[in-house]
């Protein structure tokens, strides 16, 4: 079976975000808040929501213990200054904390802490819940 790296990234959220819907809630106010300081409106797409949940649980899937600091860093972006020149913003924490608390309630991750390290991980669960979607997108695929 293919893993995590080795499937399209554009299909796999995709996938995750179709299945998130049903597993997780978007807050009332996520309609109205932009995605980090650098932008300049909110998202246009009515399940933006879903489809960074989904992105999230890729980014730990891949990187393994990770915390708010460095998935605010990977979802940043350089804010236009008008004259002057342009500055990296990282993303917004509130939207990172509150997707990895509701990821955490369904059990398809836990916080620990190795060593120096401390951050978020994959349960056993959540890793079943990947393969399911790489399954899926591999069957479609062939289809």
């Amino acid at each position: 079976m293919k893993d995590v790296r080795e499937i399209d990234p554009e299909k796999l959220i995709a996938e995750l975000a179709n299945r998130l819907k049903d597993k997780i809630q978007q807050p009332e106010w996520s309609k109205y808040v932009k995605t980090g300081p650098s932008r300049e409106r909110p998202p246009e797409q009515d399940d933006w929501w879903y489809v960074r949940a989904a992105s999230i649980l890729r980014r730990i899937a891949l990187d393994g213990p990770v915390g708010v600091r460095r998935l605010r860093t990977y979802y940043g972006s350089r804010k236009r200054r008008g004259p002057r020149p342009a500055k990296f913003m990282k993303g917004s924490g509130k939207i990172i904390r509150t997707i990895l608390q509701q990821l955490e309630s369904i059990g398809l991750i836990q916080q620990v802490k190795e060593g120096k390290r401390k951050g978020r991980i994959l349960t056993p669960t959540g890793q079943k819940f990947i393969n399911e979607a790489i399954k899926a997108v591999l069957k479609g695929e062939k289809t």
